[in-house]
């Protein structure tokens, strides 16, 4: 399905940064996935697992949001004046880490392979998501995000491409950190 140009844009930078996650997961062993830089950070495998309960959220809030939308009779067609500023998220008024809510919170220990099945299948669910939600107008479809406030919908996919952004950088730093295992 073709998308609009602000949703494309969109989905091009998730794919991209993804694609820097996966490129930093390469090769590592399941020691390295479970290794913590410290008692309270989170691990390779971790950050993976809550990038997986990220996407997983983003998609149920989607649905939820459209089957709303549907039932009330509100669903507007994508509006065809529509610019990336409908996907733009606003600035944070406190700089710094987000605590994520407890839904959020990865499971510590999950097999490499089965976490890297776990990416690789809810990215194609959230491309599903992108495709359904390119057919309606977003921004009426509101949702309040624990740091940001009140958001539409495709926010909340952009707040998925803050969040890879953010954890593609935490990657390389635990395995940048001193005691990091060899293999």
């Amino acid at each position: 399905m073709a998308l609009p140009a602000a949703i494309q844009s969109l989905w091009d930078d998730m794919q991209a940064v993804r694609q820097e996650i996966l490129r930093e997961l390469e090769g590592l062993s399941q020691a390295q996935f479970d290794w913590k830089p410290a008692p309270d950070e989170w691990s390779v495998g971790e950050i993976v697992h809550h990038l997986v309960l990220a996407d997983v959220a983003s998609g149920k809030l989607t649905t939820k949001l459209l089957r709303e939308a549907e039932a009330s009779g509100g669903l507007a067609r994508y509006p065809a004046e529509a610019g990336p500023e409908m996907a733009r998220l606003p600035p944070r008024e406190r700089p710094g880490p987000i605590q994520a809510p407890p839904f959020l919170w990865p499971q510590h220990g999950r097999p490499v392979a089965e976490l890297l099945k776990e990416l690789h299948a809810m990215r194609e669910r959230a491309r599903q998501s992108i495709e359904r939600l390119a057919s309606v107008d977003p921004r009426p479809l509101r949702w309040t995000h624990v740091a940001l406030g009140e958001l539409n919908v495709a926010q909340a996919w952009a707040t998925i491409l803050a969040n890879d952004r953010d954890h593609v950088l935490q990657i390389r730093t635990v395995k940048a950190s001193p005691g990091f295992p060899k293999a």
